[in-house]
């Protein structure tokens, strides 16, 4: 896209024309959560006035309408990730509750005392925090696989991990740090020779690159709507249907059951086993609507676009003296840049750069073990998407450059 196509993209996000502290906003905070179109937003107001009722439960014409409405996303959602079919695709809150159903589902099942879950050093707390749990409760092995000199996952260290032992692999389709791009099809070759499975934290891939969970080959791929243009509280977990047909239960309640009886319970089919109680209906539409928007524009055009702002970022950042930029150089890499200024903490980064109405994310962006070896407690983050456009990524790189040789030392001594 040139920045003629964004400019036109831009129309349909409101919020991206209002002023900060006196200035245009330029919004570099899309990896925690991006902006929403009116298209989306619209979506799910014509939900709430026109259609809402409870899914699933009722013959009156709201309920059906609602009942529809919610499947034909679901349908919306599954084909945006080339799922083969609908019923294997489970709505959660967010990634993060979609890794914590197959940790507290499939993990409880089938990890015991010895069990290893390999996973790198680069892992969003998301995908590290569940796996403790069950460390603690069933005793299993994580093995964390480390970064290369280039900070790309290690394969060659991913394969030496990987052994008799291993019952998962997991780790992220696109680091929401590095930037880098994980050749998930070849570790999921590495992961099944040795009888794993694979499980993808896709919350930065399925917003930024072409997924297609078939030709990936993973077992689960888990992402989040609000960070790929929908609204938050909804998001999505897609498995294998052999796989989760054979999983028990995450939640119990409502709408998750066969027969229930004082004693006992059986439990529904997917994916209504999973999604216990009333599930976020509205949110699930817009969700639905987002996917459409993506699709219209075309996720290779996201991605070439994303690569052509970091590219242009890096070009201009690469040279300023006191400026770490971390994260692989080359194509497979998404539209992150995360830097450090020497002598400045990154809040303070983020608090002098929002002045200029420059939004950046600050803090160790939930990957506290990638910052240790990074060796960096704290970092900022810039982040960029398909409503970015260049004059932006050329805005930013220049308000940095004030911002380290007015503020910044080479030297931390």
């Amino acid at each position: 896209m040139d920045d003629r196509d964004v400019l036109a993209l831009r129309r349909d996000f409101p919020i991206l024309s209002r002023e900060v502290n006196g200035h245009p906003l330029t919004y570099l905070d899309s990896a925690a959560s991006s902006q929403r179109p009116r298209q989306v937003v619209a979506a799910m107001q014509e939900y709430y006035e026109r259609h809402h009722a409870n899914v699933h439960r009722g013959a009156h014409t709201l309920a059906t309408e609602a009942t529809d409405a919610f499947e034909r996303a679901r349908e919306r959602v599954a084909r945006f990730v080339c799922a083969p079919e609908s019923r294997s695709l489970v709505f959660t809150r967010n990634t993060t509750e979609a890794i914590n159903l197959v940790a507290a589902s499939w993990g409880r099942a089938n990890l015991g005392p010895g069990d290893e879950v390999v996973l790198s050093v680069a892992e969003h707390h998301a995908n590290l925090v569940p796996w403790h749990f069950l460390k603690r409760e069933r005793g299993i092995v994580i093995k964390p696989v480390p970064l290369t000199a280039e900070q790309r996952l290690d394969m060659a260290a991913l394969r030496s991990a990987i052994g008799p032992r291993t019952r998962l692999v997991t780790t992220f389709h696109m680091s929401n740090v590095l930037g880098a791009v994980n050749p998930v099809a070849e570790i999921a070759r590495l992961a099944h020779a040795a009888g794993a499975l694979l499980l993808v934290d896709g919350a930065q891939g399925a917003p930024h690159l072409e997924v297609d969970v078939r030709a990936l080959d993973c077992d689960f791929y888990a992402f989040s709507g609000h960070k790929m243009l929908g609204p938050t509280g909804i998001g999505a977990l897609w498995a294998r249907a052999e796989v989760l047909e054979a999983m028990p239960p995450f939640l119990g309640g409502g709408e998750m059951i066969r027969r229930v009886t004082l004693e006992d319970s059986t439990y529904a089919d997917i994916p209504a086993r999973f999604e216990a109680g009333t599930p976020s209906v509205a949110e699930a539409v817009g969700l639905a609507a987002a996917v459409d928007y993506l699709a219209a524009v075309g996720m290779a055009e996201v991605a070439r676009h994303d690569r052509e702002l970091v590219g242009l970022a890096l070009e201009l950042l690469s040279d300023v003296p006191g400026l770490t930029l971390f994260g692989p150089r080359g194509d497979d890499r998404g539209g992150i840049v995360t830097f450090d200024v020497a002598g400045l903490h990154a809040h303070d980064v983020a608090t002098i750069l929002d002045l200029e109405g420059i939004a950046v994310r600050a803090g160790h962006h939930c990957a506290q073990p990638l910052g240790a070896a990074l060796g960096v407690s704290a970092s900022a983050r810039a982040s960029f998407y398909l409503y970015t456009t260049r004059a932006e990524v050329e805005r930013f790189a220049m308000a940095l450059k004030r911002l380290v040789e007015r503020f910044g030392t080479q030297d931390r001594a």
